[in-house]
Parts: structure tokens; C-alpha cells; sequence
């Protein structure tokens, strides 16, 4: 079965994403997570790549993107993870019994309007909504509490769109169930992600249209209330 065509329009915020094989822990330590934010910041300095917002989760990770041109989407993190399987199985002694990733990374397209700021705050919940910690800036590995890696290098670009003034007390609050559900499906396929106009607009442009299913009745309800 032929791989899904990966879609990555210049000029275009996406979200992006990848777990650990099998589920497992991917970081370990502190130190794990140190240096994955330090190889974040390397990348930067070997392909041009606007990082809007990360989040590192024991098992996966997650960050919001904005491309130049969207060939960097893939030479960044392809970059970014095949350096981070070479350090991860010489820090662990595991070279040779199997693989880090369970697979190619996940991506999908956002409306640069109202509609990336809930994904920003998706991408920063994300420890909040585990249960890891009371308040999503307790959590140390997300740009939420720094914009910079352990090395000093510069990480978080500016945004597309001013951030609101109470951006911790947004990210916070938690998530609307419906909005939570749209979320998890565009992320699960692989789907635009914004107003029901723009959504259907990209995948019809990009040839995303299969992307799109069916979704359950609560993310219906969800993108009727973007209309």
C-alpha cells in the first residue's frame, strides 16, 4: 500500500507530531529532554524553520511549525529526527534492536487565524490535559515555560498573529470536549484544520478531500460552530 503524499504548502502553520515505537518512553530523563530541545535549536540553524510552539511528552512529541517554504517541513524534522535516533540509541546502548519512532511523522495544515491559537494551546495543554501537572507552566518542556534550548539557542519564533494578553490563563482553562474532538481528528488523519469554508477550500486544493471523513457526531457539532 502506497504511503500517504505528504502535504506542506509554503507559507503554511501546520501542526506536527510523533510517538515513540510501541508506545514507550521516549525521554527517559532530564537530560533526554535537554538534549532533544538542544538538537531543536541545532536544526534551526541547518534549515530556515519558524518553530511556533512545542511540547515534549514522555512518550511523543508535538509542535506547531511555520515554514518558509514547505520543502523545509521535511528537511527540519527529518533532520531533527534521524539526529535524535542516533543520540537516543548511543545515550541507551540500544543501536541495533529496533526502531526509536513507530513511523513517519504526522502533519496537517491550519487557518492562520483563531483557529492556530487553539492548536497553540493544544500543543501547550497537552501536560495539563495528562494529568502531569496543576498548571500547564509547571511542565519544563514545552515553550510554554522557555523559548530557549538548554544551549542558549533561540527556538520559538514569533507568531504569524499577535498572542493574546492572557495567553497561560487560555492555555489553562482547558478545552472545550468538541474542540478537543476536532483537534484529535485532524490529527489523526492528517486533515485541515480551521473554519468549514477553509477546511473544505484546502482539501480540495491540496487533495486532502480523503483526509477529511466522517467525523463522530461531537466533532460534527464542533464545526458547525466555526460557520
Amino acid at each position: 500500500m502506497p504511503r500517504t503524499r505528504r502535504v506542506a504548502p509554503d507559507n503554511t502553520v501546520q501542526h506536527v507530531l510523533n510517538r515513540r515505537n510501541r508506545k514507550e518512553t521516549l525521554f527517559e530523563s532530564a537530560a533526554d529532554y535537554r538534549c532533544f530541545l538542544n538538537l531543536m535549536a541545532d536544526g534551526i540553524d541547518r534549515v530556515s524553520m519558524r518553530v511556533l510552539a512545542f511540547c515534549l511528552m514522555p512518550t511523543h512529541w508535538h509542535m506547531v511549525l511555520w515554514p518558509h517554504y514547505g520543502v523545509e517541513l521535511s528537511a527540519y524534522i527529518g533532520w531533527l529526527s534521524n539526529a535524535h535516533v542516533r543520540q537516543h540509541h548511543q545515550r541507551h546502548g540500544t543501536m541495533g534492536l529496533g526502531h526509536v519512532y513507530q513511523g513517519r511523522f504526522k502533519n496537517f495544515i491550519i487557518q492562520s487565524d483563531p483557529h492556530m491559537f487553539r492548536v497553540l494551546r493544544y500543543v501547550e495543554a497537552n501536560p495539563l490535559r495528562a494529568g502531569l501537572v496543576s498548571a500547564a507552566e509547571q511542565w519544563p518542556w514545552s515553550s510554554l515555560r522557555d523559548v530557549r534550548a538548554p544551549n542558549g539557542g533561540q527556538i520559538i519564533s514569533t507568531w504569524p498573529l499577535a498572542r493574546p494578553a492572557d495567553w497561560l490563563g487560555y492555555v489553562n482553562q482547558g478545552i472545550p470536549e468538541d474542540e478537543l474532538a476536532t483537534l484529535q481528528h485532524a490529527a489523526r488523519r492528517g486533515a485541515p484544520y480551521g473554519d468549514k469554508r477553509w477546511v473544505a477550500d484546502a482539501a480540495t486544493r491540496h487533495g486532502l478531500k480523503s483526509m477529511l471523513g466522517r467525523p463522530p457526531k461531537r466533532e460534527a457539532a464542533a464545526f458547525s460552530a466555526f460557520e
